[in-house]
């Protein structure tokens, strides 16, 4: 290993980033500080960071507020396992969290990452349904379009053909993917069931739901699986239909959960409450990883009635304390309301000034929910681009597959979310 190599050089030669080929590096920039919407590369240049660090950093980088619990917890306890012992931080947050969510959702499993939290919750659903002499009942139901994370059970319900994991397809288990709901939100519902796509959902769970432990998806918005966006009385019936089946229904809201679509959570667009919730990302505001499994106590106590007599899983640092401290921090900062109204103007803000992309050539459509916004192409889009342009545009964009997209911190002026669209909007025409 050589000695003298820069911080970037090092990076090239022994660093592995995401989604990369190390045979084909790509731009790289070294971020050196990051602050409120922006991230400061190496030579001073400052970029706005309209991607939260993949969808976390909902108020901001170095917010003073989780900075502040987090350095106080790290004075007083930064780990303690959470076999056989408690704390504080793991018990308040708790009680913020279970004050944001729906009745019924009681029992707070913490996890490492929003992908460990799918795991759970996939294991919650098996050992729930094994304790009920369900025996069977040991896959998953899902949409196609979908993404749930990049560790193994999770792969397996991510989309087979189109996704990032359809390279693993020979190798995971084969779970039974459905159409994906064919009504875009904001579109007339019909009421005929082979229109609304609710007539594969229902034939899936005649026919194999007693092989169907748990139906996962991500309600109202698939994110890496494309940014689709979908109608909620989709939902709100197949919940209906799973119910009828004894097959659990599983929501991911680990992108969705926390403001990102205008409404607290996205299920709250339906009103409806899944068997089993996963949370991660903003759960935190983007300070440290940390994400929950939350279920009802009728599941958790039915899992203590299985064969093992507990559910089988424990990380290592579940519940850390440090990353407890942030998440009630986090959630107090949502707590007075003002998130509402800062994701109402990014939406209303981004809906005018993304529209001017929809007659440009090579462009699928323009859509827009909450703080989310998307310009889907007609081709993919070569995400280096975007990072190349970032130090001249000012604006750190992360083009996947088809979209175009930003996910901007709920803090953003008006005037900084106007230099975001107008770099989205730069970069589809270059990409036409």
């Amino acid at each position: 290993m050589q000695t003298d190599l820069t911080p970037l050089e090092f990076d090239a030669r022994h660093l592995w980033h995401p989604y990369t080929n190390v045979a084909k590096l790509g731009p790289m920039h070294l971020v050196t500080e990051t602050s409120g919407i922006w991230l400061t590369l190496a030579d001073g240049t400052r970029v706005i960071d309209a991607m939260s660090s993949w969808w976390c950093s909902i108020h901001g980088h170095r917010n003073p507020v989780i900075t502040n619990a987090m350095k106080q917890q790290l004075d007083q306890m930064p780990h303690v396992m959470f076999g056989g012992l408690t704390h504080n931080p793991a018990v308040d947050l708790g009680r913020k969290l279970l004050g944001l969510l729906p009745d019924g959702l009681d029992r707070i499993f913490y996890c490492d990452s929003g992908s460990v939290s799918v795991e759970v919750a996939l294991k919650m659903a098996v050992q729930y349904q094994m304790a009920r002499g369900h025996t069977g009942k040991t896959g998953f139901a899902t949409i196609c379009g979908g993404y749930h994370g990049d560790t193994w059970k999770a792969m397996s319900v991510c989309d087979p053909e189109n996704g990032m994991h359809g390279l693993f397809r020979g190798a995971l288990s084969i779970q039974h993917f459905l159409p994906r709901p064919p009504v875009r939100l904001g579109e007339t519902w019909p009421e005929d069931p082979k229109e609304n796509g609710l007539t594969a959902l229902d034939q899936l769970l005649t026919e194999k739901g007693s092989e169907i432990a748990a139906l996962i998806l991500e309600p109202m918005v698939q994110g890496a699986g494309g940014m689709y966006f979908y109608h909620p009385e989709w939902l709100r019936q197949a919940k209906a239909y799973c119910d009828a089946h004894d097959v659990l229904l599983i929501f991911d809201e680990i992108a969705t959960g926390f403001g990102r679509t205008g409404k607290l959570f996205a299920m709250n667009h339906a009103e409806i409450t899944p068997d089993i919730l996963c949370l991660g990302k903003a759960l935190t505001g983007g300070h440290i990883s940390f994400a929950a499994t939350v279920t009802t106590e009728t599941i958790a106590r039915g899992i203590g009635e299985s064969a093992a007599g507990v559910f089988m899983h424990g990380p290592t640092y579940m519940a850390n304390p440090l990353a407890c401290a942030a998440g009630i921090a986090s959630l107090s900062l949502l707590e007075d309301g003002i998130w509402e109204n800062q994701v109402a103007r990014i939406e209303t803000q981004m809906r005018d000034e993304l529209e001017a992309a929809r007659a440009l050539p090579g462009v699928a459509d323009v859509r827009v929910l909450g703080a989310i916004g998307v310009i889907e192409m007609q081709e993919t889009v070569d995400p280096a681009q975007a990072h190349q342009l970032a130090p001249d545009t000012g604006i750190w964009l992360r083009p996947f597959a088809k979209n175009i997209y930003c996910m901007p911190p709920f803090i953003i002026s008006p005037d900084d979310l106007s230099r975001v669209t107008s770099a989205m909007v730069s970069l589809a025409k270059g990409a036409s």
